[in-house]
């Protein structure tokens, strides 16, 4: 489970699920060479979703991933029991992992993190990856506190770390070893934290340029060090773009340019305004995703 699992959105049409749209996602990053899939991560949109629409993304996702290439369902949120029957339904529909993010709004202590998780842990047999976003979640998951987890739960493997301070990165990857998968989060860290033993890298560029964002793994593994260089140089306009408002609002709006989906939000997010909208169309005429 290395390389470039991409956190795949979650297209909307008029209000509603649009699963085919969803499926034809999913296809193409296959296509494309991606190693992994995720969904009902925060590109997913997850908040905005009920709990039966979840599953259902969930269910959908496995059945067209259909055991390719790993697949990793998103499964937590603030409510503990919901988040406990959406693990084992993501479980039994067949995820090859859960993501479980860290606990938002209510902010609790290491201690209260690590009972949920530790909870979660051991309500599902698959392996779990921690997911570490503290501009989101106003709360660090804490090194000592993964440490614990593991050592509780054999079926932690790993953490997707959307924390920016690397110094925190290098001293987990150290404390736990490079054997446990930690993955970037945040597309500016994808290549240095492989080359300080990551695992791999959770990008919502990956959306964009599936292609592109598994190459930049693949040059690594290859021993490719400055083509691999070059490439993370080339994706950063694209990386910042994608973030000039809230993620995804960007990417389901340069996805609808590339015509693969509506590029529908949900209330309380909205469309990408029209100043930034011209922005990124330039951008993506520049990188030949559109004409």
């Amino acid at each position: 489970m290395r390389g470039s699992i991409v956190p795949v959105v979650t297209p909307f049409k008029n209000g509603a699920l649009d699963l085919d749209g969803l499926a034809g996602l999913i296809e193409w990053q296959i296509e494309s060479g991606s190693h992994g899939v995720s969904v009902q991560g925060t590109t997913g949109e997850p908040s905005s979703l009920t709990l039966d629409e979840r599953k259902l993304v969930i269910k959908t996702a496995a059945e067209v991933v259909n055991k390719r290439v790993p697949f990793v369902a998103g499964s937590a949120s603030t409510n503990h029991a919901e988040s406990i029957e959406l693990s084992r339904y993501a479980q039994d529909v067949g995820a090859d992992a859960v993501l479980f993010i860290s606990p938002y709004y209510c902010r609790p202590s290491q201690e209260g993190i690590y009972q949920h998780f530790d909870a979660l842990s051991k309500s599902v047999d698959v392996p779990v990856i921690l997911y570490n976003i503290p501009g989101r979640t106003a709360v660090n998951i804490e090194i000592d506190t993964v440490a614990r987890l593991k050592e509780a739960n054999d079926n932690i493997i790993g953490v997707k770390e959307s924390n920016k301070d690397f110094e925190h990165i290098n001293r987990l990857l150290h404390r736990m070893g490079r054997d446990f998968l930690v993955y970037s989060g945040i597309e500016l860290l994808c290549y240095p934290i492989i080359a300080i033993g990551g695992a791999g890298f959770v990008s919502a560029t990956g959306n964009l340029m599936p292609g592109k964002v598994a190459s930049l793994y693949n040059l690594v593994q290859e021993g490719k060090w400055q083509e691999a260089q070059d490439l993370h140089y080339a994706m950063i306009t694209l990386n910042d773009a994608i973030f000039m408002e809230i993620n995804p609002v960007p990417v389901k709006a340069a996805l609808g340019m590339m015509g693969k989906i509506s590029p529908e939000v949900r209330l309380p997010l909205s469309p990408l305004s029209d100043s930034n909208r011209e922005k990124l169309r330039k951008i993506l005429i520049d990188y030949k995703l559109i004409e």
